[in-house]
C-alpha cells in the first residue's frame, strides 16, 4: 500500500507540475527583419564639358520637375515620391561614367542618384 501511494503521489506531483510549466510558457512571435545594404561612394567626379552636356541634353527632356519639398545637397537621400529618370543616351554615350546613375531636376538644377541607394551622387548646374 506504501508503495502504492509513493507511485500515486509521484505521478500527481509531475503531472501537476507539467501543467503549471505549460501554463507558464509564452510563445513570442516577430515577423523577420529586413535588412539592407547600403554602398556609398566618393562624389562623382565630371569636368565642367561632361556637367555642361549632361545638363543642356536633359533639360530639353520633357520630364515634370520634383517639387523641392527638402534642400537637395551631395550626399542625400532623394525622398522615395521622387521621380527619377533614365539619363538620354546621348549623354551615355559621351560620359559613360555616369551609365549606373539617373537624375531628377529641381529648381533648374538636375541632380545626378545612384537608384540603389537614391543617394545624390552629383549636381549640375547651367
Amino acid at each position: 500500500m506504501t508503495y502504492f501511494r509513493r507511485v500515486a503521489m509521484t505521478t500527481a506531483l509531475v503531472l501537476g507540475t507539467a501543467g503549471v510549466a505549460f501554463a507558464q510558457t509564452t510563445i513570442i512571435t516577430r515577423e523577420p527583419a529586413t535588412t539592407q545594404t547600403v554602398v556609398t561612394s566618393q562624389p562623382l567626379q565630371l569636368t565642367p564639358v561632361q556637367r555642361q552636356r549632361i545638363y543642356t541634353t536633359v533639360t530639353r527632356q520633357a520630364v515634370a520637375p520634383a517639387t523641392a519639398t527638402v534642400q537637395y545637397q551631395i550626399g542625400m537621400r532623394v525622398p522615395e515620391s521622387t521621380q527619377l529618370y533614365a539619363l538620354p543616351d546621348d549623354v551615355l554615350v559621351e560620359v559613360p561614367t555616369v551609365r549606373n546613375y539617373r537624375y531628377v531636376v529641381v529648381n533648374n538644377r538636375v541632380w545626378l542618384v545612384d537608384p540603389a541607394s537614391s543617394e545624390i551622387v552629383a549636381e549640375v548646374v547651367n
